[in-house]
């Protein structure tokens, strides 16, 4: 399982209407985060495509795939 996911994003309050007696919460729009599900949160970018999330997502999953291969070969050597 890879570290990082691409998430949909919590919609953002931003403000209320009244209609009768009722309050309605108006929110922003939508867009997509990347949750790391090894700290188990979401990171703090957000991206409105989710097709930009995913490469931002891949990258990161890339550069920790080459982290973890780096440490491996300076731990193995003698």
């Amino acid at each position: 399982m890879p570290r990082f996911i691409v998430v949909p994003a919590i919609p953002e309050e931003t403000g209320s209407m009244r209609i009768g007696s009722r309050f309605y919460c108006t929110t922003a729009p939508i867009g997509f985060n990347i949750y790391d599900s090894e700290a188990r949160c979401r990171l703090p970018d957000s991206y409105p495509a989710r097709d930009e999330a995913e490469q931002a997502c891949n990258q990161l999953n890339a550069e920790r795939l080459q982290n973890m291969i780096t440490e491996s070969t300076c731990t193995s050597s003698p």
